[in-house]
């Protein structure tokens, strides 16, 4: 077992945990956590609106690079934490999916097929410029932010979002405007880097804050970007407080599964009502 940060117990790698009705101490905890992500870059405190512009400038900075600095901070296994998060979205025909921070487009990539619609929402144009250079015509690229999505109420059956949500300015807000666009019994995925497991975070830590933003510097030639990936991911709310403030947005069924020990994570919960007919049931995720 993991401990949260708060001292909570949290399931070793590969275990899910069930939703449970949030206790009055812990809702705060899970609020004061989102607010200081929203009010951070790196290790400077700034305000939302310049949080924001500083995000889209380091995404232009790194856009050609992304992928393969990806490759290498994680030895490639991001990939596989992306395949886990598809496999769990169940793609089928019929669906309207829109991958949210989608960037380059791996992950709609993966959920493409000829009988859906699949969309990547992501506020970086030059990230998606990358992703439409790869020719993918089963694929719809849209400017927009989490905060403000350029999309109908009720038009989505699953939106998926890997490791864009510590990037949106405020993270309530975010998760409101996922609900809104969710059809009833629709889902949201969200994979993003979490809280290791105990006996692994003084190894995760070493190599967060001295490898990683040197690789930045080498391959990215941008130190400050990678910087900011650390501090971002160290001030996310762990398993348990995300959990939380996604039940607190409104979803139902909100359950996650770590990723090699709780470095990444899988969130999911649904938009209350009942889905459309003949919608694939949810994966068993045990």
């Amino acid at each position: 077992m993991l401990k949260n940060r708060t001292g909570a117990a949290c399931p070793a790698s590969g275990a899910v945990t069930s939703a449970s009705s949030a206790t009055a101490a812990a809702e705060p905890i899970a609020e004061a956590r989102a607010t200081e992500l929203s009010r951070s870059f790196g290790k400077a405190t700034v305000e939302e609106g310049e949080r924001e512009q500083r995000i889209r400038r380091v995404f232009e900075s790194v856009a050609r690079r992304y992928d393969l600095m990806n490759d290498l901070m994680s030895l490639g296994i991001h990939r596989r934490w992306k395949r886990k998060l598809v496999e769990l979205a169940a793609p089928h025909a019929g669906q309207r999916i829109v991958d949210l921070a989608g960037g380059t487009g791996d992950v709609a990539a993966l959920m493409a097929g000829l009988d859906r619609r699949v969309t990547v929402v992501d506020p970086s144009e030059p990230m998606m410029a990358v992703g439409r250079a790869r020719g993918r015509c089963d694929i719809d690229w849209r400017v927009g932010t989490a905060e403000k999505l350029p999309l109908a109420d009720a038009s989505v059956d699953t939106l998926t979002m890997a490791f864009g949500i510590r990037n949106v300015t405020r993270l309530e807000p975010a998760l409101a405007e996922v609900l809104r666009v969710l059809k009833p019994g629709g889902r949201f995925l969200c994979l993003e880097f979490s809280t290791p497991a105990a006996w692994l975070r003084p190894f995760y830590n070493l190599f967060s804050f001295t490898v990683i933003p040197r690789l930045g510097s080498w391959i990215a030639r941008s130190p400050e970007a990678y910087v900011y990936l650390v501090e971002s991911i160290r001030r996310f709310p762990d398993q348990r407080d995300f959990q939380r403030l996604i039940e607190q947005a409104g979803f139902v069924g909100v359950h996650y599964r770590n990723l090699s020990f709780g470095i990444a994570c899988i969130h999911v919960g649904a938009r209350p009502g009942q889905p459309e007919q003949g919608a694939v049931p949810e994966p068993d995720m045990s």
